[in-house]
Parts: structure tokens; sequence; C-alpha cells
């Protein structure tokens, strides 16, 4: 089967304390692992406000994952995603060549240093 390139997004209840947070960004690498997915890169972009309430919450600790697999890796996260309870809401999109090399831009700090040149420039 083909490999591709996915991205996940998704959101844990804020009522967990940082070792449930880890642990459960742990259990669904292993998950991936298992799978024969390569991680390739782990954001934590932190506890951020909804902008809608989901199950009674107004805030999320949010956390992007980008791997490598098959594409029924997919269903396999999406259904321990489904089954575990402290998962508010998920999403995972396959990424064009555009979007990998986005990523890796961003990822090395390049897209940050553009913006600077920019407002240099403008100034």
């Amino acid at each position: 089967m083909e490999v591709r390139n996915y991205e996940t997004v998704f959101i844990l209840t804020p009522v967990l304390n940082e070792s449930q947070v880890q642990e459960t960004v742990e259990k669904f690498s292993q998950v991936l692992k298992e799978n024969g997915a390569d991680i390739i890169n782990t954001e934590s972009w932190g506890l951020k406000k909804l902008a809608y309430p989901i199950q009674k919450k107004n805030t999320g600790y949010y956390f992007l994952v980008e791997f490598t697999g098959s594409g029924n890796i997919v269903d396999t996260l999406e259904l321990a995603f489904r089954r575990d309870e402290r998962i508010i809401r998920f999403l995972t999109t396959v990424l064009d060549k555009h979007a990998v090399a986005y990523g890796e831009r961003r990822r090395k700090g390049e897209m940050n240093q553009q913006k600077a040149k920019q407002s240099e420039a403008v100034a």
C-alpha cells in the first residue's frame, strides 16, 4: 500500500493534569508506532480557548502529530481517538507535497525569519 504523509490535530479535555496529558499523547504515539507509522513531528500547542463550547468545556489541550504511513493507519488511529473519553475533537488530513515542504520549513524556523525580513523591509 502507498505510504502517505498525514497530520493529526487532536484536542484533549482541560481537566487533565500534566502527567495525564503526556500519558495520553504517548498512548497515541504508541498506537501509530505499533501500526508501522513513522512519527515525523509532535507539537504541543498548549491550553487554548475553543471557538465554541464542546462537551460544556471552553478550553482544551491542542496537539499536532505529523507522521507517514499507509491508509489503514488512519482508521486505526481514529478508532483509538473515538474510544478515549479524554479526546474532545480530532482531525486527520493527508498532506500534499506543498504541505510537506511547508511543514519542514516551519519546523526549521524559516517561516519566522521570512516574517521578520518582511517587517524590516516595510519599516
